[in-house]
Order: structure tokens, then sequence, then C-alpha cells
């Protein structure tokens, strides 16, 4: 055989065995899960439940690893800010240190409250109904990895609770309304975060990247926009982030905010003034001001979630050790830190085997993110959750991140349009006017600031007589594509939404199927 096809098959290969490799890391992993549970609990009449609970806990908390911290990094990433490995390395770190450090002492055993744990009060029924759904939502969250379909981790779990509800003590067991205000979140969610991401956006548009001095602005208002970050990022953090280690209301959250917003600004002006001094002038120069605070809400984002979301992986499992251990079903449960430590280590597992995929989708498939546009999905995903915790609304930090990279691509597209309108109106108005004279014009346009283009418009369209001709819808029908193509994946937008439609009646369907078959082996 050729050398050159040795190289071939070798290159062949090379996925293949990267595959195996991860598959047998996160095998050895549960495999560990099992052997450490079995010794612990060897004494433990029901151990075997609590030994599968555990390793299913164990599967979970990687599955959301995989999936659920795309959304946190991936802008990061997908902006080059941060390279995959170090995107890796920091949400790894601090999901673990938010999970460890600030995810309680204590859940909830029965996720948002969507049954009625009345009418599951035997200790049996409520460990398989658990066992199933977390298995439900576990499993779900593997096939939408494998797909690249960034869903919620917190609706897997909703609908593998509410599915095995059901099939443990019928349809009256459901929080219907409840459902419904899940079901309402799938659209406030990423729209409540594409709107805020829009909004940043423009506003950077508007007063950094359209003047004429970028530096010169940029030096006035990235200051505000990081300061806005901080107040935006410490009153998430204390609302959130720390709310099992301190108890604090919007007000005081809000008032420390506020303060550390002042505080990075007066700190970070002046290095901003003297950062600028070094870079080009323009809007490459400018995000390069973006780089560090986007590293920090990535950590930031990452430990929020870890303290919050982490209880997805562990509730379950810390109510079905809390049953086996008491013989009793309770509204709350102790989190040990063994339970802890499982979806600690779990999610840091499956980020580093199985979140790459989801990180590039997120970064780099829906539309182009620059550190500018990276830095507004951050503070949509800050800002989201605290006015929505504030309304009472049921939100998803998967939805509001998708919404919000979407929320930046459909800005871009608007602006790109209404940018290629006004030059095609500027061609027309010049038509038959010799060809360097409208490029003149077109390079004066362009180089001039907001303010002098819009007075330049103005001009202009005040000299065009009336009756004169204007483009027309065709015209603007194929700028539209023409623009619309380039800055949005369309089919990316279809293929996630209906997979978060599908989540929770298909992960509830799952973990009925699943509570019938355990029920089956567990009874005699």
């Amino acid at each position: 055989m050729e050398l050159k096809n040795l190289a071939e098959i070798e290159h062949a290969t090379i996925g293949a065995r990267q595959e195996f490799l991860r598959l047998g890391t996160a095998i050895l992993f549960l495999v560990g899960i099992l052997i450490y549970a079995g010794v612990m609990f060897r004494d433990v009449s029901d151990a075997y439940i609590l030994v599968a609970a555990a390793m299913v806990g164990g599967y979970m908390a990687m599955n959301i690893g995989a999936n659920d911290v795309a959304n946190n990094v991936g802008p990061a990433v997908g902006s080059k800010t941060l390279t995959l490995t170090g995107a890796i390395i920091i949400a790894a770190i601090f999901e673990a240190a938010g999970a460890l450090i600030a995810g309680g002492d204590v859940v909830g055993t029965i996720k948002n409250g969507i049954i009625n744990p009345d009418m599951v009060a035997d200790p049996d029924t409520f460990i398989w109904l658990m066992l199933a759904a977390l298995m439900a939502g576990a499993l779900w969250l593997n096939i939408a990895t494998y797909n690249g379909w960034p869903v919620s981790t917190t609706h897997s779990i909703v609908g593998g609770v509410l599915g095995a509800g059901i099939a443990a003590a019928g349809w009256d067991v459901a929080n219907w309304s409840k459902m419904g205000a899940i079901v309402a979140s799938w659209v406030i969610s990423p729209v409540m975060g594409g709107v805020i991401a829009a909004i940043f956006l423009f506003i950077i548009k508007r007063t950094i990247t359209y003047q004429a001095d970028v530096l010169a602005s940029a030096r006035k208002v990235v200051p505000i926009l990081i300061a806005v970050m901080a107040m935006a990022f410490t009153t998430y953090l204390m609302l959130k982030g720390v709310k099992k280690l301190i108890k604090v209301d919007m007000v005081t959250a809000l008032a420390i905010g506020v303060a550390a917003g002042v505080f990075i600004w007066a700190v970070i002006r002046p290095m901003i003034a003297k950062r600028s001094l070094t870079l080009e002038a323009d809007k490459h120069g400018v995000n390069k001001l973006f780089v560090i605070p986007l590293i920090f809400a990535a950590a930031l984002l990452s430990f929020a979630h870890g303290a919050n979301d982490v209880a997805n992986a562990v509730g379950p499992l810390a109510g079905i050790y809390d049953a086996v251990m008491s013989h009793a079903v309770t509204g709350k449960a102790s989190i040990p830190l063994w339970v802890m430590m499982i979806g600690a280590t779990g999610i840091a597992f499956g980020l580093a085997l199985y979140g790459p995929k989801l990180i590039r989708t997120v970064g780099s498939e829906i539309t182009e993110l620059d550190q500018a546009r990276a830095f507004c999905i951050a503070m949509a995903a800050a800002i989201t959750v605290i006015i929505a915790s504030q309304l009472g609304l049921p939100v998803s930090s998967t939805h509001i991140a998708i919404g919000a990279v979407f929320g930046v691509g459909f800005m871009r597209e608007a602006i790109k349009k209404n940018y290629a309108m006004i030059l095609a109106e500027i061609r027309e108005h010049h038509q038959g006017e010799d060809a360097q004279v409208v490029k003149d014009y077109l390079a004066k346009f362009e180089a001039a600031a907001l303010t002098e283009k819009q007075e330049m418009m103005k001009t202009l369209r005040q000299q065009v007589k009336k009756g004169a001709t204007t483009i027309t819808k065709e015209e603007r029908k194929d700028l539209n594509k023409q623009v619309t193509k380039a800055l949005v994946q369309r089919s990316m937008a279809l293929k996630i939404a209906s997979a978060w439609i599908i989540t929770v009646p298909l992960s509830a369907l799952m973990a009925a199927m699943l509570y019938f078959t355990i029920r089956g082996f567990m009874l005699p």
C-alpha cells in the first residue's frame, strides 16, 4: 500500500479515535460514580437505587455541560475573544465554582412546582418518577447536543417531571397554569433577549462606529457601557448567582450594582483612554476595548449558571436520596456535598468533552460576531434575567442567549438594508453624472459622521424634483435578499425553534415511557 493511501486512512480515522476517546472518558466518569456510590451506600438497604440515581445524575450533569454552558461562552469564542480551549477552561472552573460555592444546600424536589407533590406521596412512586424524569431530560439533551441544537435544560427536566408525574398519578397531578407560563417563556425569553441585544448594538453603532472620530467617541462611551455591564452583572449575581449565600431584595441588589458600576467607571475610564492611543481608528480598534469585559462576562455568566442550573442535575438526585434515606417525600431536600460534586464535575466533563459543538453553533453558525456584538449578547443575558425575575416571568437562559444572538443579527440586517437603500438612492440621484463625481460623493458620505450623513441625505432629497424616479419595489426586494442571506442563517432559526417547541412534550413522553418501564421492573 502506498504511503499516500496510508496517510489518507490515518487522517480519516482521527475523528473516530477522538470520538472513542470522548466516549471512553465519559464512561469512566460514570463508572467512577458507580464505584464511589457503591462504596458509600454499601450498608443502605436500597443502595442500588442510589447508585443508579447517582449515575443518571452524573449523566444529566454532563449533558448540561455539553449543551447549556455553550450559551455563556459561545459569543466570546465566536468573536475570537477567547480560544475554544480557553473558553472551556474558564467555563469549567466557574461553572464548578458557582455550583459548589453558591449552589445552596437545599433544593426543591419538584422542579418549578409543576406537579402536585401530595398526589405522589408514596416514596417508591416518587423515586421512580424522579429517576424517569432525570433520565428523560438527560437523554433529550444528549439527542439535542448530538444534532447541534441549543435547548433549555430547565425545560427538559420540567418536561420529564411532567410526563413521569402524569404517568404516575394522572392528568390532575399537573399544575397547568405553571405549564402555561413555561410555554409563554418560549416566546418571552428569546424576544426579550433579542430586543435588548439589538438596542445595545444600535447604541454602539450610533455613538461610536458611525462617528467621524471613532476612538474619541469610544473613550467617552465605552467606559459607560462597561460600567452598565458591571452594574447589570453585579445585580444579576446578587439576585441569582449568590442568592443561596446572601438573601437580598431587588432594591439592595440594584444599589450594590450601581455602586459597582460607578466604581468600575472611575477605574476603567483612564485605562480606556490610555489603551485607545495604541489602537487603529476603526471598528476593529474599538472592538479590542471590549475584550477584557467579555472575558469577565463569560466567567460571571458561567458562575451564575453553575449556581442556578446545577439544580437541574442534582435536584432530582437530592430528592431521590432524601426519599430513600427518610422513606418519605418532602417539598425540599438537602444537597449533600457528594451530590453537588457530581453535578459540578459532570458539568465540567460534559463541557470539555462535548461542549465545542454547541459553542461553535452559538458563536459562529447563526450570525457573524465580533467583540462589540458579543458584548451586546452578554448584556442582554444579564439584563433580561433581572427584568424577568422582577416581573415574575419564567425565562430560559438558553432562550435568552440564542434570542440575543438572533437579535444582533437582525439588527445588523436592518442597518445594512437601510444603508444599502441610502447608497442606491445616492447613485440614482447622480445617475448620468461623471463616474468619478459619484465615487467622490460616496467616499465623502461614507467618511462623514452620522450627523453629517443625515444632513447630506436631507440636502440630497430636497434637490430631488417632484416626480423623479425612485427605487422600485423589485430593486428593494433584491437588496433585502442579498443582505439577509449574508447576515443571519434562517435555517438555524427554524431548526432551533423546532427543537425548543418539542423539548417539553418529547421529554415528557420519554419520561412517561421510562416511568412505566422502571415501575414494571420494580413491582414484585
